[in-house]
């Protein structure tokens, strides 16, 4: 072999490291990976008794539900505008409570228009048969410094039941909640792949800024 057949050799051989340098990071490596499972039936200690829920919490302007997908070549932040829901404290305890979330898939944004389009095609989130997605807390738990939400996640027309951490506060005026976790989009069954040299991942980083305010009366 001569010297530029050596160096030609070199120059391919190095490709795969150049493209691995150039790939982007997964964001959910550095998030928690929340649990799923098929959907069972609750606990009876996850069911509030009406009697025990004197405080009801709307959650009011300014929280954000927002994900980050991702590819080998890149990440998109996006989101959805329209959305609501409560948080029902079992006598003013966290334990025990309740946290309702309605989604209108229709509001979902990306941060390019091409994109917004297409994730709600679909190939993505279908949107124009699935408008609607919800979730509906069956238990939260402490977990150190943080409590360990599970509950119901309809999405895509597919119900999984998903555990995930979250920082929650109460404050006689307010509750707030915020958390970071992945979820596999395969386990809705949004399954689309990418172009062959710039798949996109399996993981989704979802991120939730809640804050709820007392329901007057309730």
């Amino acid at each position: 072999m001569n010297r530029s057949d050596s160096k030609r050799l070199a120059r391919f051989l190095a490709i795969p490291a150049i493209l691995t340098t150039l790939a982007c990071a997964n964001p959910a490596d550095n998030v928690p990976a929340a649990r799923v499972s098929e959907v069972a039936a609750p606990p009876a200690s996850a069911i509030v008794p009406a009697a025990s829920m004197p405080r009801v919490f709307k959650i009011a302007e300014g929280s954000t539900i927002g994900f980050i997908g991702s590819k080998v070549t890149g990440s998109h932040n996006g989101g959805f505008h329209g959305f609501d829901g409560t948080i029902t404290l079992a006598g003013g305890d966290i334990p025990g409570s309740r946290v309702e979330l309605h989604i209108d898939t229709t509001t979902l944004w990306a941060d390019n228009d091409r994109l917004t389009g297409h994730l709600k095609s679909p190939d993505f989130f279908d949107v124009e048969t699935h408008p609607k997605a919800t979730f509906v807390s069956t238990g939260i738990e402490p977990a150190g410094d943080e409590y360990m939400i599970t509950g119901t996640l309809d999405l895509h027309g597919h119900s999984r039941s998903i555990t995930f951490p979250a920082s929650i506060s109460v404050a006689p005026d307010r509750v707030t909640a915020r958390a970071e976790f992945s979820i596999n989009r395969f386990d809705f069954e949004i399954i689309y792949p990418g172009k062959p040299d710039d798949l996109i991942r399996d993981e989704v980083v979802v991120k939730l800024d809640i804050v709820a305010q007392p329901v007057q009366g309730a």
